[in-house]
C-alpha cells in the first residue's frame, strides 16, 4: 500500500449518525493506552494525525480517516483504563456496539492487545464481541520492541490461549517504533479494498 493522500473525514460522538461511506472500512479496537493512535499513525505514514496521548482515554469519538480515496481507517474509542464515569463508558461500548452492528462497508475488525501481558477480561470480550456481530478479528499485538526476540513465541501462545482465539484468529506482532508489522497489515488492507492478487479475499 502507498499512502498519498490521507485526512480525518467524519467524527463520530455518542448521538451522531454513522456515515453512509462508499469505500470499505478497516476498524481498529483495544484499550485506552495499547497503542492505536500510534499504529494508525504509522499506517497513514503520519507522525500526529491520530492524536496519542499519555493520558488513557483520549480517542471518544468513533474518527473516520479517509486513506487515498479508496478506503476508511475507523478509530473506536479505547476502553478500560479511561478516567471516566461508567455512564460514559456504557455510551461508548453502545456506540462501537452501534458501529459494529449497523456498518454496511465494515470489511475486518483489528483488535490491539499489549504483547506484553495477558489481555484483559475487557479485551477478551471485545474478542467475543466483534466475532458475534460476524467478524474475524485480526490481533495486532503491540509494543513489540518492548520483549526480547525470545519471548515471542511464549507470548503469541499466551495471547492467543487467554482470547480463546487459537486457530481462529490471526496475530501479527507490531512495533511502532521499528514498523515491524507494517507490512502484514498493508497485505490485508490491500486485500479488502481489491488491490490484492485475485486469489486472496477480505477476512470478513
Amino acid at each position: 500500500m502507498v499512502i498519498k493522500k490521507v485526512s480525518l473525514e467524519t467524527v463520530c460522538g455518542i448521538t451522531s449518525k454513522l456515515p453512509d461511506n462508499i469505500h470499505p472500512e478497516a476498524a481498529f479496537a483495544g484499550k485506552s493506552n495499547v497503542g492505536k493512535s500510534s499504529l494508525i499513525n504509522v499506517l497513514m505514514n503520519r507522525k500526529s494525525l491520530a492524536r496519542t496521548s499519555a493520558q488513557p482515554g483520549k480517542t471518544q469519538t468513533i474518527n473516520y480517516y479517509n486513506v487515498n480515496d479508496a478506503l476508511y481507517l475507523v478509530d473506536l474509542p479505547g476502553y478500560g483504563f479511561a478516567r471516566v464515569s461508567t455512564s460514559v463508558k456504557e455510551q461508548w461500548g453502545r456506540m462501537v456496539e452501534r458501529y459494529l452492528k449497523r456498518s454496511k462497508q465494515l470489511k475486518v475488525v483489528f483488535l490491539l492487545v499489549d504483547i506484553r501481558h495477558a489481555p484483559s477480561e475487557n479485551d477478551r470480550v471485545m474478542y467475543e464481541w466483534i466475532c458475534a456481530n460476524g467478524y474475524r478479528p485480526v490481533i495486532i499485538a503491540t509494543k513489540l520492541d518492548k520483549i526480547k526476540k525470545s519471548q515471542l513465541p511464549k507470548q503469541r501462545q499466551l495471547i492467543l490461549h487467554t482470547l480463546g482465539a487459537e486457530g481462529r484468529a490471526e496475530l501479527i506482532p507490531f512495533s511502532a517504533q521499528t514498523r515491524q508489522g507494517r507490512d502484514e497489515i498493508y497485505e490485508i488492507l490491500d486485500g479488502i479494498t481489491g488491490q490484492a492478487s485475485a486469489d486472496e479475499k477480505p477476512l470478513a
